[in-house]
C-alpha cells in the first residue's frame, strides 16, 4: 500500500488501555495543530471499539475545544451512553495534557430497510476531465502562515480534483459554491467501518474554506486563520473512500469572525452518501507593529 495511506491507517489504529479507554498517535500534516479530521477519525474509531459489529454510525455532533498538540498522544474516553434494540449511542471524549480538547457524540444503528428519497448530484464534470490542482489559489495561498500553507502543500494520501469555478453549477441560493472530488490513493480494504471513518477523517478538509469564497478581495493582502468550532455529519448510504466521490459545498453565512459551512457527498454514479455541517473560526491576523 502507497506509504501515505498506510500511515493513516496505522494512526487510526488505536491502542486499547481500558476496556472503553485509547490512545492514539498525531502526525503533523502542516495544519497549526492537530489535524480536526484526525480527531475525529480516531475518536470515531474508538466509538466503534465499543459498538456491536453489525451496527454503522448514521450521524456524529462533535465540537473542538483547544487546540492538540501533535507532539504528544490523544487519548479517547468512550461511554457507553445506550445500547437499544436498532440503535446504539455513545460519548467520546479525548484528553491531551490533562484537558479535553474535543468531544463527541455518535449514533450507530443496524441495518432496515424504508422511504428512499435524495438531493440529485450536482451536474459538474467527471474527475476523469480535470486535472489534479490545489483546492486553494496561490493568492490565497500567500495571505496564509507559513504553518497554514504547509496543510495546504503536504502531500496526502488522497488525490483532490478541482471543479474551476467557471464550471461551477449555479447555486439555487446564491451563495457560494465549491465543488471537489476526492479518492484515496490506493485500494483500501473491503471493511465498511473503515471508509466510515476515514470519510470523516476527510470531511474536515476543506469544508470551512467554502466559507472564504465570497470575500477574496477582503482577504487579499492580508494574513487570516481558521479553526474548526463543530462539526455534524450524517451517513446515508455506503461509500468507499478508494473509488473517486464528489464533496459539494456551500456557505450559507458568515458573521461574529465565524464562517457556516455545509456539503454534500456523493458517490461518481450520484449516489448521495453524507452530508457535512460545520462553523469555525475566521479571524483577521493583525500585523505585529514594531516600537
Amino acid at each position: 500500500m502507497e506509504p501515505n495511506l498506510a500511515d493513516l491507517l496505522k494512526v487510526l489504529e488505536l491502542e486499547r488501555l481500558e476496556i472503553n479507554i485509547f490512545r492514539g498517535a498525531s502526525r503533523d500534516i502542516g495544519s497549526p495543530q492537530v489535524f480536526g479530521g484526525q480527531v475525529l477519525g480516531q475518536a470515531l474509531s474508538a466509538a466503534y471499539r465499543t459498538v456491536q459489529s453489525d451496527r454503522f454510525v448514521h450521524s456524529l455532533h462533535a465540537y473542538f475545544l483547544r487546540r492538540g498538540d501533535v507532539n504528544a498522544p490523544i487519548v479517547y474516553f468512550v461511554d457507553r451512553s445506550r445500547d437499544g434494540r436498532s440503535f446504539t449511542s455513545r460519548r467520546v471524549t479525548a484528553i491531551q495534557h490533562g484537558e479535553q480538547i474535543f468531544h463527541m457524540a455518535a449514533s450507530f444503528q443496524d441495518a432496515h430497510s424504508g422511504l428512499e428519497h435524495q438531493m440529485p448530484m450536482p451536474n459538474v464534470p467527471m474527475p476523469e476531465d480535470l486535472e489534479e490542482t490545489s483546492l486553494v489559489s496561490q493568492v490565497r495561498l500567500d495571505a496564509l502562515p507559513e504553518k497554514a500553507r504547509q496543510f495546504f502543500t503536504f502531500a496526502k494520501p488522497f488525490e483532490f480534483r478541482s471543479v474551476p469555478q467557471t464550471q461551477q453549477p449555479p447555486s439555487h441560493d446564491s451563495q457560494p459554491v465549491q465543488n471537489f472530488w476526492i479518492r484515496a490513493v490506493d485500494r483500501l480494504p473491503d471493511d465498511e467501518l473503515l471508509h466510515r471513518c476515514l470519510l470523516a477523517y476527510l470531511s474536515d478538509f476543506h469544508l470551512l474554506n467554502s466559507a472564504t469564497l465570497s470575500h477574496a478581495a477582503e482577504l487579499k493582502g492580508r494574513t487570516w486563520a481558521m479553526a474548526s468550532i463543530d462539526h455534524a455529519m450524517w451517513f446515508h448510504r455506503a461509500l468507499r473512500v478508494d473509488e473517486w466521490f464528489l464533496c459539494s459545498n456551500t456557505s450559507p453565512s458568515a458573521s461574529g469572525s465565524r464562517g457556516f459551512a455545509r456539503g454534500s457527498v456523493y458517490t461518481r454514479d450520484g449516489v448521495m452518501a453524507a452530508s457535512t455541517a460545520q462553523e469555525g473560526l475566521i479571524r483577521m491576523v493583525e500585523p505585529t507593529r514594531k516600537p
